[in-house]
């Protein structure tokens, strides 16, 4: 299975591709979609639009996981990066990829075990887990790979309980 994992902004869009074989996960790219501060808003929504069109077929994931938004502080931020998770989703829709969100809490828990973990424990585990020689930089794009392997380890254990027809 191929998973895109995406820590949504305006300024910058962390991606993370990962294939998964059983256990094994194995990072194919990772990076990150930057826009400029002085353009117009609409102008960096369509370059983020883009850009994760172009990403999204040249990698054709099984499953595109997005952060969730949460904000505690500045509201304006919070609409302008929930404008940008939506050119996100739209490109995703567009290109019949199927849409998967998770919380930072369940990003953490699913990483590091433990929900209130710091950023810095989560950019280890990512670095440990995926055998990668440093921390991703940004920090936008530990978060990402972050999420693939949160929506990684949610989709084994959900086909797990599919073959035991727990789930429906």
């Amino acid at each position: 299975m191929r998973v895109m994992g995406i820590d949504p902004g305006i300024a910058i869009v962390g991606f993370g591709v990962l294939d998964q074989r059983g256990n094994l996960l194995k990072p194919i790219e990772y990076g990150s979609i930057q826009t400029e501060a002085d353009l117009q808003t609409a102008t960096r929504l369509k370059q983020i639009y883009d850009a994760m069109t172009k990403l999204l077929a040249e990698h054709r994931p099984d499953v595109v996981a997005i952060e969730k938004l949460f904000f505690n502080r500045n509201v304006t931020t919070a609409f302008t990066v929930g404008q940008a998770r939506g050119v996100i989703m739209l490109a995703a829709e567009e290109a019949g990829i199927p849409i998967t969100e998770y919380t930072p809490l369940q990003v953490k828990m699913s990483v590091v075990g433990y929900g209130q973990a710091e950023k810095r424990q989560v950019q280890e585990m990512v670095k440990m887990l995926l055998r990668l020689p440093d921390i991703p930089k940004p920090d936008d794009v530990a978060d990402a790979l972050a999420i693939a392997i949160c929506e990684a380890h949610s989709s084994t254990v959900i086909h797990k309980l599919n073959k035991r027809g727990t789930m429906r």
